[in-house]
């Protein structure tokens, strides 16, 4: 077999397009990508937040408009949560934050219910209003105890 200049630039050219494409599908669904310059920093305090992890979405009537920055603990052992959200939205300072799971057994995200003040959010403040996120872990455990304490009333009778 002779050498081919032309054929070996083909094959380069398309390892180099191979590879082009996987870099950019592995950055897409990692959800990593540049948005631009700052958006509206919010933060919300939670006493419980379940399995929420950072890079959740936040969640407008369903519609993404954000997602989790980051999850530290605050001075008083809650939960604060960093908000990063489109910096063209106006949110009302009455907006409330509650943690949802998408399905059953889903990820957890952050559902943002706007409110009807008509001052505005400033990046930075604190979202006062907010929802923790529901255990199904202590729903059973609430059940399981409720249903003992009817047996047992059975069996005395």
């Amino acid at each position: 077999m002779r050498p081919s200049p032309l054929r070996d630039l083909v094959v380069g050219l398309f390892v180099l397009v191979g590879l082009g494409a996987i870099a950019y599908l592995s950055i897409h669904v990692g959800g990593l990508g540049y948005r631009g310059p700052g958006g509206l920093v919010l933060y919300a305090d939670f006493d419980q937040i379940g399995g929420l992890k950072s890079r959740a979405p936040v969640m407008i009537a369903g519609v993404k408009v954000g997602q989790v920055g980051g999850i530290t603990l605050d001075e008083s052992m809650r939960a604060h949560v960093k908000l990063e959200i489109d910096r063209k939205l106006k949110l009302p300072t009455d907006t409330s934050a509650a943690i949802q799971t998408a399905g059953l057994l889903g990820d957890q995200f952050i559902a943002l219910e706007p409110g009807a003040d008509e001052k505005f959010l400033d990046s930075g403040a604190t979202i006062a209003f907010t929802t923790n996120a529901l255990s199904i872990e202590s729903l059973i455990s609430k059940f399981v105890a409720s249903s003992d304490s009817g047996d047992g009333e059975k069996k005395k009778k």
